[in-house]
């Protein structure tokens, strides 16, 4: 669905996945520099959004998600994967109940799919789902005050035919590369560019600490999967981790999302997404094989990369129980 903001003065649509959206709008670099500075805002208007509905639709999603749905508050934005029984990720989503109806976004095109296994799992629970992404359309605006708690998130809903209003009224529009460069900076993983069919949430981060929710609450029920994820993170070590690649910038372009990751010419891992950030210069995220030695310079698409480390290749084993 192409949005109406590439109208916008200096818009350059996206291409792959994020078409449809503005990359930029003139320039990438000073768009990143206007997100750090909690200004602007990012048109997502490409991605999916699902909405469930019914008085039910709460306790279901908790039995059906990785996530804590029971007693969620109305306006917070949570984030949930739904796992094959083997523990792979095989749909994330993040959304907001407003007291009627859960109303969620996910990766463009991602929505059928979604909603075809929701459908099939409804079975005697009162809850709709239905795809509304004709009506609503994904912004994202960085967080307005420093005192901003880390569960709250800073994407809105808008419904379509105000999109234009909004983005009058949110101020410097900012695309997509910039979105990205900023996201991969932080170590966020994207499902279906920076995992696999393989992928687990131990792997990439989405597990829920103390300090900062995640996308797998490990305080409730049982659900599809929990037994991979909590063996994983009892016992620790989960095969691959998430790392951030520090590109070498002498070559004018960034490596291919898929491609392999090399190191000593033996496949190790694979390449996800990749930016260009304003301060960082050319990075990426990666899954590689935990005993890659952290310290190891990988080729990345024929590019040498240093790794930063995003997921610990010992998590878990800090809270692994006394067995004596």
């Amino acid at each position: 669905m192409t949005s109406p903001l590439l109208s916008l003065p200096g818009a350059v649509e996206g291409n792959g996945i994020d078409a449809g959206v503005a990359a930029h709008y003139g320039s990438f670099n000073r768009e990143q520099r206007v997100l750090e500075a909690l200004d602007g805002f990012v048109d997502l208007s490409h991605r999916d959004v699902v909405r469930v509905s019914g008085p039910d639709r709460l306790t279901w999603l908790h039995s059906l998600t990785t996530q804590y749905f029971e007693g969620l508050a109305p306006d917070r934005w949570t984030d949930a994967l739904i796992l094959s029984p083997q523990g792979h990720v095989e749909h994330a989503f993040s959304g907001v109940d407003d007291g009627e109806a859960f109303t969620a976004h996910t990766e463009p095109g991602a929505a059928a799919a979604l909603v075809e296994f929701l459908d099939r799992m409804r079975f005697m629970m009162r809850v709709e789902v239905a795809e509304v992404t004709s009506e609503l359309a994904v912004t994202w605006r960085p967080r307005v005050s420093a005192g901003s708690s880390a569960d709250e998130a800073a994407y809105e809903l808008v419904p379509r035919d105000r999109l234009e209003a909004y983005a009058r009224a949110a101020g410097q529009p900012c695309g997509t590369w910039a979105f990205e460069a900023l996201r991969i900076a932080r170590g966020e993983p994207r499902l279906g560019l920076d995992t696999d069919h393989r992928t687990i949430p131990n792997e990439v981060g989405w597990i829920g600490q103390a300090d900062r929710p995640g996308a797998v609450h490990l305080d409730k029920g049982c659900y599809r999967g929990q037994e991979t994820v909590a063996r994983v993170h009892t016992l620790g070590r989960p095969p691959r981790r998430l790392t951030l690649l520090h590109l070498d910038g002498s070559e004018n372009r960034l490596p291919r999302q898929g491609a392999d990751l090399l190191h000593d010419g033996r496949v190790v891992g694979m390449v996800g997404s990749s930016a260009r950030h304003h301060e960082l210069g050319p990075i990426a995220l990666a899954l590689v094989k935990r005993n890659v030695p952290i310290e190891a310079t990988l080729d990345a698409d024929d590019m040498p990369a240093s790794q930063e480390v995003v997921v610990d290749p010992e998590v878990g084993l800090h809270v692994r129980p006394n067995l004596r």
